[in-house]
């Protein structure tokens, strides 16, 4: 499991650990690794010019020990100063012996940004961004954007420092000018801004070099988690000996209208694909269903009277059915709620619910359901699923260029989806989204494990369906099996 924790976590681990190391130990360790990328993006490093852009703090700190390493390698480093006055002693020291060059970024008349420093930028060979630390709130001040964006201009790849200047490290939120980077080399554990979009967007490769913070991280909860493949081939539901369609779970699918007869199908596909032993479909998109799938049990309905089920997955094309839905809100198992079911459910009877409860919802229904603009949802993922969780009493899973799995009442550690393809922004996606992780409920994980383990296979479904190309929903779903194949080795 990848972790990632919040800022207040991340300082007092370091406390704890800086109490227990020689002093400077820390810093040492991170410009060691910092350096070792940044040879890595130079490729040469003897002759290279590198440029580091240093702010005041630690970040700034890290940044001059690294440039001190490359400089005593042959590089030719100049520092550019933001807040000279407050610039890290030691850093700035080992820079200059090393032969580095030092420039301040003010002008000295209060106009910005000086030419000199900005002409440094031509010709660098790497820019190396430490102007903010991984407490920085909003966007870049004037001069600090100015010389941002020459850096950007002068198409030397860039390497932030622990986490791009202008992100919110506890969030990914923007708020403003902030650095776009190649790479970003963040120390001791990962930020979540570094793993949510928009912030991730900005980081670009992201490697995490160890300072020693994992022993002390543990008296901490993170604040995000992400699956990786030996975590899912872990929970993924496999028949033993004994099963049968029964014992491996049903999943109950209301979806579809005779509008929408295409959601039904889809939703049908991805539960299938999903790990159940079999699925009932209920609606009126029967015909559609059964010529596509003559495997699945379908019934007119109502939900209630259709058979047994483990789980229910309610809402993909289903219309104004406020009916059947408040009959699966009712039934006592597990249940998904997705798109027009999010548009029609009360809230009360969700929070009411003794079996779990997972809503999937895009960022313009989970705008619809917070009352706010699609844009802050987007702008905000983290805030705005943990809201949707406490105020359902649900686990919601918040779809788009960033999945993420909150837990029932928004607390505890939100868990991010680390596969996935700007591909799947496909219509029906949703769907088999949907139909899969109901299977996976029907199957027997929980709703957070559902949520998070769907999301990561109609990720890696989406990638292995694409591979680079537009791909349809219906594709999505028959490289599910492919996806499970290659999670289990």
């Amino acid at each position: 499991m990848r972790t990632a924790y919040r800022v207040d976590s991340v300082r007092a681990a370091e406390r704890a650990l800086m109490a227990r190391v020689p002093d400077g130990a820390l810093m040492q360790r991170a410009a060691a690794g910092l350096a070792v990328v940044c040879g890595q993006v130079l490729g040469r490093v003897y002759g290279a010019r590198v440029v580091l852009l240093v702010g005041s703090g630690d970040n700034g700190g890290d940044a001059l020990f690294a440039g001190a390493r490359l400089a005593r390698r042959g590089a030719g480093v100049t520092a550019v100063l933001l807040a000279s006055e407050r610039v890290h002693g030691g850093g700035l020291a080992a820079l200059l012996r090393a032969g580095g060059r030092v420039l301040d970024a003010a002008p000295g008349d209060g106009s910005g940004v000086s030419e000199r420093a900005l002409a440094a930028l031509d010709g660098a060979r790497l820019v190396v961004d430490g102007i903010v630390g991984i407490g920085g709130r909003g966007g870049l001040r004037a001069p600090a954007a100015r010389l941002v964006r020459a850096a950007a201009d002068s198409g030397a790849p860039i390497v932030s420092v622990d986490l791009p200047s202008g992100v919110d490290a506890d969030t990914g939120q923007v708020r403003g000018d902030a650095v776009r980077a190649d790479a970003t080399v963040t120390f001791g554990t990962y930020k979540p801004g570094l793993l949510v979009d928009p912030g991730r967007a900005y980081a670009g490769a992201v490697r995490l070099v160890d300072i020693g913070l994992d022993g002390e991280l543990h008296a901490h909860e993170p604040a995000l988690e992400a699956l990786q493949y030996a975590d899912v081939e872990r929970l993924l539901p496999v028949p033993g000996p004994e099963s049968d369609k029964y014992r491996r779970g049903v999943v109950g699918v209301v979806a579809g209208s005779a509008r929408y007869p295409g959601a039904a199908v889809l939703c049908v596909a991805g539960a299938l694909r999903g790990g159940a032993g079999a699925v009932r479909y209920v609606g009126p998109a029967a015909d559609a269903v059964i010529a596509r799938f003559p495997e699945a049990l379908v019934s007119a309905g109502p939900p209630a009277s259709a058979g047994r089920v483990q789980a229910w997955v309610a809402g993909p094309g289903l219309g104004d059915d406020a009916a059947a839905l408040r009959d699966v809100v009712a039934a006592d198992v597990p249940v998904l709620i997705d798109a027009d079911g999010l548009r029609l459910v009360d809230a009360s009877a969700v929070r009411g619910r003794g079996a779990p409860t997972l809503l999937t919802p895009h960022a313009g229904e989970a705008a619809a359901l917070l009352g706010v603009s699609r844009e802050e949802v987007e702008g905000a993922r983290l805030d705005s699923v943990r809201e949707l969780a406490a105020r359902y009493s649900a686990t919601v899973l918040l779809k788009g260029s960033t999945t993420v799995v909150a837990p029932p009442a928004g607390g505890g550690a939100v868990r991010v989806n680390p596969t996935g393809t700007s591909w799947l922004a496909t219509a029906g996606s949703g769907d088999v989204l949907s139909g899969l992780a109901g299977s996976l409920l029907a199957a027997g994980l929980g709703a957070g494990d559902a949520g998070g383990v769907g999301a990561f296979l109609h990720g890696l479904a989406g990638r292995l369906a694409a591979e680079g190309a537009p791909v349809g929903a219906q594709d999505v779903a028959d490289a599910v099996p492919l996806a499970w194949r290659d999670v289990r080795g």
